[in-house]
This record gives C-alpha cells, structure tokens and sequence, in this order.
C-alpha cells in the first residue's frame, strides 16, 4: 500500500509542476506561471517593501564620467547633483528604470503597437490601430531630427544607457511584479522608446482628429445647414485666452478654397462611414495654468500655477525630480520614459503648459487601383504607393502583418483588410502633423535652462505636435502665455470631415509661423491664463476650429477669479487651484428651471428641485445638489438631441454643452426640442425640460437609495492601475469637483500635476501629483500622496543647492554614484 501511496504523491507532485508552470486562461489576460510566481526565491513576495527600506548607499556605474549625488527627500523624490549633463541624464534614466519600469515598458509597447507581445491576441485591436496610425512611423521621423541635435542626442543617449544600466544589473526576482504576473520580461531601452513615448503623448492630446469621421455622418444625416446650428463656430460666453479685441497682424498664409467644396465637402458625396477607432483619447484632457504678475501679488514677485488634467493612473504619469549640474538646476515633473523636466522651474523662471486643441490630424477618401492598394489616383494618374509592413508579435500566437499604403498624405489608417468596424469598403488616409520629424524634447531641454523671455521663446520655438499653451513667468517681473506648435493654415472649417484625397485641392497648404502664433507678454491686466478654450477671437486672422473643441467654462472662471483678486499669495493660489465653483451649473440651472413648471411636480420632485434652487454651486464631496443637477442636465441634453442622432445605427457627433446652454437661453422654439418622432407633436423646450426633469428624478430615487446621491459617491473618482487590476488601484478616491470645474476631477480623469511656484529670490514651490514616487504596488511610496491630493493640500517641493542638501533635515536617504 506505502507503494500505492508514494505513486499517487509522485503524480500529484507532477501535475503540481505542469500547472504551476503553464499559463492558464484567465479573462482578457493570462494568469501567471503559478509556480514561478508563487517562489519565495522568485515570485512576488520579492516585491514587498517596507516603509523604512534604505535607499542609500554606494552605487559603482562604469558609466559615469565624473561622481555624482542622489539625495532622496522624505518623499521619496531625488535630488541629483552631477558633474556634468551626461551623467545626470544617466541618473535620471536609471532612478525612471528603478522605480517605473513596467511603466516604461508598458506605455511605449502600447505607444509602438507592441501590446499583444505582452497580454497576447487581446492586444491586437490596439496594437492594429497604433500601427495604421503611423504612430511607429511618426516616431522614426522625429527620432532622426532629435538625433541631428548634438545637446539632446547626447541626453538621449546618457537617459537610455541609465536605463539599461539598471535592467542589465536587474536578477529576474527583482523584475516589477507585473512583470511577473504577465510573464513577460524587461527588454533594453533604446532611444525609440523614448520617440514612442513623445508620440503617444501626441496621440493622447490631438486624438480628437478622429471626430472627423464622425462629424461626416452628422453632417450627412442632418444636412449642413442644420448641422452648422449643431456645431456653431463660437459660443457667446468665450473668454479666449487673449482678451476679446486683441489687435492681430495681417496674416502670412491665406489658403485657396477648393472650387467644389460646396458639392464635394458640404455635401453627401463622400458618403457615411462605419470606421471607428478602437480605442479614443479622453475628451477631458486638457489643464489649467496661469501667471499672475508683481502688481497682483502680496510678495510683488509673479507666481506661476499649472494642473494638467490627464488620465488617474498608478503608477502615476509623473515622476518628480530636482536635477542640479553646471549648466541647469531645474525642479519639476517628468515623464518615466523621457528626460529633463516637463513642467517645472529652475533658478530664473517656471513654466506649465495646456493642450491647445486645434486640429492637426485630417482623413482624406483615397481611390486605389484595385485592392492590393499598390496605387492611388491623385492629380489625374495613377501614383505608386509604398507599401509598409508591420509586423505585429502576438504572446502564444502566430504573428499579425498588417500592410499599409503609405500616401502622400500619410498611412491609409482604414482599408477593407483592417479589422474593425469598417465595412463600408472606404480607404481613409491620416495626414497628422505627428508624422512630420520634429524635436520637442528640444522645448524641455532649453527650458530647463532658461534664464529670462528670450530664452523661453527660443526653446519652445521647436515644439510642433501637440500644439500647447506654454505659460511662463521670470524672477524679473516677465510673464506671458503663447499657444505654440506647428499649426495648419487651413480655410474654414477644412479639415471637420473626410476630404476627398483625389487631387491636391484640399492638401494643407502651409504652417503658420510662429511669430503668428497667439502670445500675449506682460499684459496690463496683470495675468496670463489658459484653460484649453479658444485662444483669440474672430479678429484673428486664422481658422482655429470649431468652439466644440475647446472647452469654456474653466476659462470663465479662471479669468473671473484673476480679474478681481490682489494681493496673492501661493495659499491663494493652492484654494483657487482646487476650488469646486461650477460656472457651468451657474448658467445652466437658470435656463433648466426657466422651462420647469413646478406645479406640476410631485412632493419627491419638488424636494430634488428645491434642494437644486438653494445649491450654493460648489460641487464638494458631500453635497447632493451636484448630482441632482448633473442627472437633470444630462436628461434635458439627451431628451433634446437623441431622437435626431439615434435614428441612424452609424456612430455620430454629439453636440457641445454650450450649445444647448445657449439655446435654451435664446429660443423657447429651439429647433432640436421637437421630437421627429411624434409627427402630430410640436414639442419645445418646456417639454422637454419637464420630461427631463421627470426622467432624472426617478433616477435620482434609485440612486438616494443606493447611498449615491452625496456628489463624490456619485461620481466615484478612482486611480486605475494600467493593468486594470482593482488590487492595485485606488478606489472611492474623496474628491469633489468635476468637469467644466477648475479642480477638474472626473471618475478617472482630473488634475495629474498640481503646481505653485513663487518666484521670489529664494524660489518658493509648492506641488502634488495622486500617486507615488514608486511604481511597486508593494511599497508604501507607491500611493502615498493621494490623500494630500484629494484634500486638496500641497508638499513644499525641496529646491536645494549641494550643501543644502547635505545639510538638511527633510533629506532622508543619500545614494553616492561612481565610475570605480
């Protein structure tokens, strides 16, 4: 029997070894080799790390050209002090592979269309979609520019050997833990990689371009004059970020109209489109900066404030640094994937920026030949396409091939062989300015060491995709704010839906330069700002887009509170950055209650309605009337438009809020309050109100039931790791505000980077991110500075010379860096 036993156990411990040593299906991922994972030598358990773990020490890095000093503050932020630029950027990729490499790897693998080599065929939508994009192809191009400039060639290449300095010295028990979930290990960085990860923040902050294919079947299924009244150019209310009556230049560039484009562009002639991307950019993605000069601020020193608002993710986007040399000592936030500092300050002058939102990605109907695409007509003959194969590697699968008609607009992005929602059989070419090579981490560089305006014009003078507003203020008293990037002269309204790529009529016709770029410098009125609303008004000689794509509300407000505010301090500054007023609710609930009729309204509606009358319109955390007004508003917006949008099953446009907004102040008879459906029924804007007012209510019963109807619980902002993971994350983050909110704090989405910088003689800063120094889920740096954030509370950001450093009490751990 001992025989029978000991058999029955060898089996066991067999089968034991093949399961926990094979990957098993699980969801849109794979489980781990169970075994691996599980070994106290090997697996996670190698990831924990404690509070106290000592990040000090000796490092010997043959690398170095010179010694070096890292000094770990309490935060865990580093403050690096080389000798020279090289060695410093080496420091500074190495600390990124330390404490974010499978961020790194992950986003640049997204970024290159390289997903499915990690999580296998479930990757392959996304990978196919970067791929067509050109996005590969767009960082090779301005890989070769970046690399003509000897300063930041040589940058990239002491970043990307720190990286790999670190990986290479790396055992497999150290790899990140998704490392280990995902059986996948780290590859060595290459200059690429950082190229990639420039474009993918491209990508994220011009997205928009792909509402082009649904602003078509809008047009086509309303007609364009109705459309237009969909999608006016302006709202009334615009605050642009040049004040209303700025006197502009004539411009350099005016752009021929195509002859036909009443017919071919205006009309239906390019027919209706099923194609939709995969994944879309989050519309919300946007910031809020500003500078404030002498003459409004208590100290008579500017003060300069930036929060861009991107996706919530852990590990966080940023990853904060002081980097200290001969020629730069520069604080700020960086991107683990690429050096220097993106936002921050040096010993002169800070600067943020804000996405600009104009359009520089346009699709363009190409006419093949046949189907192998091998040629297009354009100009009257037929024209030989290049044809481009990326090869996409899938995890436990056989390799993709996608093939791409390269044209002379760009990669033909929807084909009949692309695997998405296409089926119509068009050939949809993307021309977007990222394909061109440009150098923007030539901006990050010289800003890093600007030292007074002239300085700050030159540097951003080389940023071309995505267009930004760049906010800048001096310790001698500058301020200004320019909306740069290689912007298209374009005539009106060119670019909005699918062109026909026939002939080269509706080609971009040119770049407008950037002495032509909206700027204001030094302004009487004591203050620069942005908010990603329109830049100028209709005096400025250029087409900008229409109002749909730039948000205005936090513009209003923004420019309210500068206006009337003196005598600033950086505390000022810190409640004005968090501050939860929602001047989009302040507009909206008069017109919401204009129709409303409330003898008509239950004792339950009545209550939600009074509750929303007596709202102070601050969206806090615990306040009710936020939700209340949001389920209302989001009923009135869709009882008004879905009947005419949902009547075609192809995806469409929906309209801008203030479009509504300002209807409904206008025009009781509001053409879009009628329903098409009721044929013997003219409703109006009063119908739809009451309806609304109806529809959300019962709605907001169910969710005062559920324990939802305090605002933050409603909206329920969480920190998503990127792998999705709930154990990794942060849920039920308490934060208040929302969108169209200066604290622009969505469910997922809201400010990634909040900074202050005071510039006085000793530079005075303040700065929080929700997230980590740390990219390990298991140390105590990984989400630590979340509850700050959500409080809406500041760190002061350690700005320290050497022998401060050595010096002082806030530094915690020092790391001495040498060649031998």
């Amino acid at each position: 029997m001992k025989y029978v036993y000991a058999a029955i156990a060898a089996i066991i411990t067999i089968a034991l070894i093949v399961v926990l040593n094979v990957q098993l299906p699980a969801g849109k991922s794979k489980t781990p080799r169970l075994g691996y994972f599980l070994s106290p030598q090997l697996g996670f358990w190698q990831n924990a790390e404690a509070e106290n773990t000592n990040f000090g020490g000796k490092l010997i890095l043959p690398q170095l050209k010179g010694k070096a000093d890292v000094y770990f503050d309490s935060r865990l932020v580093p403050h690096i002090y080389a000798e020279n630029d090289a060695d410093a950027y080496f420091l500074q990729g190495y600390l990124h592979a330390k404490f974010r490499l499978f961020q790194m790897e992950f986003e640049t693998n997204v970024a290159g269309g390289r997903l499915s080599e990690m999580i296998g065929k479930d990757g392959l939508a996304i990978d196919k979609y970067f791929r067509r994009l050109g996005m590969v192809y767009a960082a090779e191009n301005s890989l070769k520019v970046m690399e003509a400039d000897p300063e930041v060639k040589a940058a990239m290449d002491a970043y990307t050997a720190g990286v790999n300095a670190y990986i290479q010295q790396l055992k497999p028990s150290e790899w990140p833990i998704e490392f280990k979930l995902l059986n996948v290990q780290p590859e060595l960085w290459t200059n690429m990689r950082s190229a990639l990860f420039l474009k993918f923040m491209s990508y994220d902050l011009t997205g928009q371009g792909d509402d082009d294919l649904l602003m078509t079947n809008t047009k086509n299924l309303l007609g364009y004059n109705l459309f237009q009244k969909l999608f006016p150019d302006r709202a009334d209310s615009l605050d642009p970020i040049l004040p209303i009556g700025t006197k502009f230049e004539k411009p350099s560039i005016i752009p021929k109209i195509p002859a036909n484009i009443d017919s071919v562009y205006y009309g239906i002639a390019g027919g209706n489109t099923t194609a939709i991307p995969p994944i879309i950019p989050n519309k919300n993605n946007g910031s809020n900066n500003w500078a404030v000069n002498g003459t409004k601020t208590k100290s008579g020193r500017p003060i300069l404030c930036n929060d861009p608002h991107l996706g919530l993710n852990l590990p966080s986007l940023w990853y904060e640094i002081q980097i200290n040399t001969p020629t730069q000592n520069t604080y700020g936030a960086t991107f683990p994937g690429a050096p220097c500092v993106i936002i921050g300050f040096n010993d002169s002058c800070a600067w943020g920026v804000t996405n600009a939102g104009r359009d520089v990605k346009d699709f363009y109907e190409m006419k093949f030949k046949d189907s192998t695409m091998q040629e297009y007509w354009f100009n009257n003959e037929w024209k030989k396409a290049e044809i481009r194969k990326e090869v996409i590697k899938v995890k436990d699968g056989p390799d993709d091939v996608e093939t791409l008609a390269m044209t002379i607009f760009g990669p033909v992005m929807y084909d009949k062989n692309y695997e998405s929602k296409n089926k119509d059989g068009h050939y949809y070419a993307v021309r977007w300015k990222a394909h061109d090579g440009s150098n923007e981490l030539a901006t990050f560089y010289r800003l890093n060491r600007a030292k007074n305006y002239n300085d700050y014009q030159n540097a951003i003078g080389y940023f071309q995709c995505p267009g930004q507003n760049f906010a800048f203020a001096c310790k001698n008293g500058d301020i200004a704010i320019q909306q740069q990037g290689a912007f298209i002269a374009k005539w009106k309204h060119q670019g909005e839906f699918v062109m026909p790529g026939t002939d080269s009529s509706y080609m971009w016709q040119g770049v407008i330069p950037n002495k032509e770029n909206p700027l204001m410098y030094n302004p009487a009125r004591g203050f620069v700002s942005s908010a990603n609303q329109m830049a100028v008004d209709t005096t400025y000689p250029y087409y900008l887009g229409r109002e749909g794509n730039f948000p205005i509300y936090r513009g209003i407000i923004i420019n309210r509170f500068l206006s009337q505010m003196q005598n600033i301090t950086p505390e000022d500054m810190m409640r004005m950055q968090t501050n939860n007023y929602n001047v989009f609710a302040e507009m909206a609930r008069p017109a919401l209650l204009k129709y409303l009729d409330e003898k008509q309204l239950t004792p339950v509606e009545k209550r939600y309605i009074d509750k929303l009358k007596s709202w102070n319109l601050v969206s806090d955390y615990d306040a009710t009337a936020p939700t209340i007004f949001e389920c209302f508003w989001d009923s009135v917006f869709v009882g008004t438009y879905a009947d005419e949008l949902n009547s075609t099953g192809l995806p469409y446009m929906w309209p801008d809020q203030s479009t509504l907004v300002e209807a409904m102040i206008k025009d009781s008879n509001y053409i879009f309050a009628d329903d098409i459906r009721t044929k013997d029924v003219k409703e109006n804007m009063q119908t739809i109100v009451q309806q609304a007012c109806k529809k959300a209510c019962a709605a907001l019963e169910d969710i005062e039931k559920d324990g939802r109807l305090p605002w933050g619980k409603f909206k329920d902002t969480y920190i998503g790791h990127l792998l999705k993971i709930p154990a990794f994350s942060k849920l039920h983050v308490p934060i208040g505000g929302g969108a169209n909110i200066i604290n622009a704090t969505t469910s997922n989405h809201g400010p990634s980077w909040r900074m202050i910088v005071h510039l006085t003689d000793k530079t005075e800063a303040f700065g929080v991110y929700p997230g980590g120094q740390s990219g390990n889920p298991g140390s105590f740096y990984y989400d630590n500075f979340i509850e700050q954030w959500a409080a809406g509370k500041y760190y002061p950001l350690l700005f320290l010379t050497r022998d401060m450093a050595e010096k002082s009490s806030e530094i915690k751990w020092h790391l001495q860096c040498t060649n031998a």
